[in-house]
């Protein structure tokens, strides 16, 4: 075993077109570490529909400039069996380590395989790309980024010419095109040329449609602080707030500019404790009426409000409601859609409103194919309000809406606070809340997933389980996924395993019927009793 090992790290090394990446390996074999290199040439970076997310580093378990060329010679050859010879890719990548090796990498091996390369001409917000794909009438596009994983990370995500991110059975079709690639040596890829470096045309063009998100003559006068959270996300959001007239925004100066060490947060996530204590700051010396982020590649977008005199952040869930609600008094028209684990709030809504509402699996590569879609929303702070130019999350053109929002009610004395005030008495008080568990070791979700399925709870903080369901054998409207699904009285709990993060994640809601805005603080006070004992029974009975 230990020579096998080392036979299959030399053969990578001999193949390994970066210096970097050969220089550890190199280092890795002449110390005969081979607890490291076992865990490095363990299997291979599995291809899926969030297509590749992992470390930076050498070798097939790790990404790397070996692992994304024959990534991107899968991705070609796939197109090419569809039919798409000489069809147009787009690339696409923001600030992190590597990011813009990865895009070049790509771009020699779709021209290469006959394909035609457009790569953006710097680093620039994954919607932008998503846009982009749909404006050139491109057969696929790719953005090299690890969105808010952190530093050490970087991924590869890929769309196809509807622009949205690929499903099944596209994602194990090209992963099979990728298991084809016996060695970089048969992957042709011309060196520094035959592809093209797009101008800012097409940022322009993205930027332009952006005046159909917002409507014409509507109050612009909400003042914000912003953080790009080390990304990409400055330049295209000033622009965009530049454009449609609202003040411009306080900047958190610390985390402005790309960095891709991202110093100042130990995660570059908006919902991760801590990651906005610098805007929270900043707010307090500028007072404006709300804090705007983005992640590190500004697809999804954070909002705090002032509360009880200090700043809240608002939940995903809240936001979302609050844009749904936005959108029906604008007299928006078409199917408003949300994933599973997001509030069931956007029903009530969309229902109040005669408007159709679907709920799909988790992820924006499914809420995005809703037929007929005019807003979607996931709890995980993303936002499609434009589908006609993104059918994607988008943190620039959400920021932009919920800024118009919190004008308007501005103009009426009134706050985003109080809207959900008025959302909840209407609808019931929807309050969600996470159970998120990190992991080092994944046979700990397993295990709990595991542990679910054979001994499913009966009730949670006291309320009955009326309905469990798993998952992975689908429903009337759902595809298999790995999840699990219980009904309460009065509650909602999905526990599923993250898509690009080691974390086990359970998704809690409680609904409490409210008369009047009197009986709000009592309904909060019963939500936030039952969502911690949800929690702790949860905790429990999964063994985390």
């Amino acid at each position: 075993m230990h020579d096998d090992l080392l036979a299959r790290a030399r053969t990578w090394l001999a193949e390994d077109p970066d210096p970097q990446t050969r220089a550890e390996l190199a280092g890795l074999i002449e110390a005969g570490d081979v607890a490291e290199l076992a865990d490095r040439f363990s299997g291979t970076l599995q291809f899926g529909t969030a297509g590749l997310r992992g470390e930076l580093g050498a070798g097939p378990m790790r990404m790397n400039r070996a692992v994304v060329i024959r990534a991107a010679a899968g991705l070609a050859a796939y197109l090419k069996g569809k039919g798409q010879e000489g069809g147009l890719v787009v690339i696409g990548y923001d600030a992190r380590h590597k990011s813009a090796d990865f895009a070049r990498d790509t771009a020699a091996v779709m021209t290469g395989a006959g394909l035609r390369a457009a790569v953006l001409p710097r680093p620039l917000p994954t919607p932008v790309l998503a846009y982009a794909i749909r404006h050139l009438g491109a057969v696929a596009g790719v953005e090299v980024t690890a969105s808010h994983n952190p530093p050490r990370d970087n991924g590869y995500k890929v769309y196809l010419g509807d622009g949205s991110q690929i499903v099944p059975p596209a994602d194990a079709e090209i992963a099979a095109e990728i298991d084809a690639v016996r060695s970089l040596d048969e992957v042709p890829r011309p060196d520094g040329e035959g592809w093209q470096i797009l101008d800012d045309a097409v940022l322009d063009a993205y930027l332009a449609r952006t005046d159909a998100v917002l409507a014409p003559g509507s109050p612009r006068t909400a003042r914000t602080v912003y953080t790009a959270m080390h990304g990409v996300g400055k330049d295209v959001l000033l622009a965009a707030f530049a454009r449609a007239g609202f003040p411009t925004p306080v900047l958190v100066a610390d985390q402005a500019e790309p960095d891709p060490e991202f110093p100042t947060v130990a995660f570059p996530n908006p919902e991760e404790p801590g990651a906005m204590d610098l805007a929270f700051a900043a707010a307090r010396a500028s007072a404006p009426d709300l804090i705007i982020a983005n992640d590190p590649d500004a697809d999804r977008c954070a909002v705090a409000v002032p509360h009880a005199g200090d700043w809240r952040m608002l939940r995903g869930d809240e936001v979302g409601s609050l844009l749904a609600a936005h959108l029906v008094r604008r007299g928006a028209r078409g199917v408003f859609a949300e994933s599973i684990v997001s509030s069931s709030l956007l029903g009530r809504i969309a229902e109040k409103a005669g408007l159709p509402y679907e709920e799909t699996l988790t992820g924006f590569k499914w809420i995005a194919r809703v037929d007929g879609l005019r807003y979607g929303y996931e709890e995980a702070l993303g936002y499609c309000v434009d589908p006609d130019g993104v059918r994607d999350k988008d943190g620039i053109t959400a920021a932009l809406l919920v800024t118009e929002l919190a004008s308007e009610l501005k103009e009426e004395g009134r706050t985003l606070l109080d809207l959900l005030d008025d959302l909840a008495v209407e609808h019931g008080l929807h309050a969600t809340d996470q159970l998120s568990v990190r992991v080092r070791d994944l046979s700990v979700i397993a295990r709990a997933m595991e542990r679910l399925r054979a001994r499913p709870p009966a009730s949670l903080a006291g309320l009955t389980v009326t309905r469990a369901e798993d998952l992975t054998r689908g429903t009337d409207t759902l595809p298999p996924t790995d999840g699990l699904r219980y009904t309460l009285d009065g509650a909602r709990v999905i526990v599923r395993p993250s898509g690009t993060e080691p974390k086990l994640k359970c998704y809690l809601e409680v609904v409490i019927p409210v008369a009047a805005h009197d009986d709000l603080p009592a309904a909060r006070t019963r939500a936030d009793a039952l969502l911690a004992a949800i929690k702790q029974d949860l905790s429990a009975a999964a063994g985390i």
